[in-house]
């Protein structure tokens, strides 16, 4: 069985070698961007080399971010460091962080939608909602909308979403939209993570579409498998102990640390060369083919409304 050893040391040279790495080296002086997910990993990164540029960064998570705001200021000497509470299991925590952004923010140039999970213990928020769909996607589709205003008054700016390579292997429809794992196995849980990330992509997609002319630019990306709290956080809840030794193994010798997993959001967010470019999805600071899925335009429709629905979106707030 050599030639399994061999194809796994080629694979691992393969993705040591395609890493992208974002060369662009743009000023963000005088410019505000705004991170969920900032405490740890991939957001946290993101946040880290934003404040690098000068921008002024808004910390957005539940968790306290005290100690990583420090760490960043110390790290970047840029004191233009805020951090605000939501909580993305909450539709009502998400309205009332959105509605004090827009009342103290006077500018909104880059959003980035990176908070999320991977699996979670329970089956249902407080709004009904899957956890998983509801961090990783609806929170999100709802707190883009709700700052949209800021994002057209800042324009140009950027609305950049975390996606996946897992989107590719999902079974979204409109039916399971709020995915409802009942036997809540392994399997499930994991579909869950890919639906969200197949939907948060589509919705990247028609933010896009809709924004056209306004200034504002909508894409997302795949920031690659990557060491992050979202997988090991993840180990808790599966009860399979092959599973989770074959998951660990892998991140150990695969994933990516969180700083090279933050270069391709961090690229689509300020590189010069993709002011205009809008409604892609990127995959090592390249553009990337999508799910099949997503070039269904009636199903992502479809897709689009269910979720105005599911979040309770008011006439006054759509596009």
């Amino acid at each position: 069985m050599w030639w399994i050893g061999l194809a796994l040391l080629v694979y691992y040279i393969y993705i040591r070698l395609s890493r992208g790495i974002t060369r662009s080296a743009t000023c963000l002086i005088g410019k505000t961007a705004l991170v969920s997910g900032a405490n740890s990993g991939l957001g946290y990164q993101t946040a880290l080399n934003l404040a690098s540029r000068g921008c002024k960064v808004i910390m957005a998570d539940v968790a306290d971010m005290e100690e990583s705001k420090r760490n960043i200021i110390k790290y970047t000497n840029n004191p233009n460091i805020t951090t605000k509470y939501i909580d993305m299991s909450s539709l009502k925590s998400v309205r009332e962080f959105a509605a004090d952004i827009n009342q103290t923010e006077d500018r909104l140039d880059i959003l980035i939608n990176n908070a999320g999970i991977g699996v979670a213990k329970n089956n249902r928020t407080e709004d009904g909602l899957h956890p998983v769909m509801q961090i990783n996607y609806f929170a999100h589709f709802l707190l883009t909308h709700l700052l949209l205003d800021l994002l057209k008054k800042s324009a140009p700016s950027r609305i950049v979403s975390t996606s996946s390579c897992m989107a590719f292997v999902n079974n979204l429809t409109v039916d399971n939209l709020n995915f409802n794992d009942k036997n809540n196995t392994f399997l499930e849980k994991i579909t869950s993570y890919n639906n969200s990330k197949l939907a948060l992509l589509i919705a990247s997609d028609i933010f896009a579409e809709k924004l056209e002319g306004t200034g504002v630019t909508s894409n997302s990306i795949h920031p690659g498998f990557v060491s992050t709290p979202i997988f090991t956080n993840g180990y808790s809840v599966i009860n399979n102990g092959l599973i989770k030794t074959v998951m660990r193994l892998y991140n150990w010798i695969y994933s990516k640390d969180p700083w090279e997993g933050s270069q391709t959001l961090v690229h689509v967010a300020v590189s010069k060369k993709l002011k205009d470019v809008t409604g892609k999805y990127f995959w090592d600071c390249k553009p990337y083919v999508k799910p099949m899925a997503a070039y269904n335009k009636e199903y992502c429709k479809q897709i689009w409304e269910a979720t105005e629905k599911y979040v309770g979106l008011r006439p006054e707030e759509k596009l």
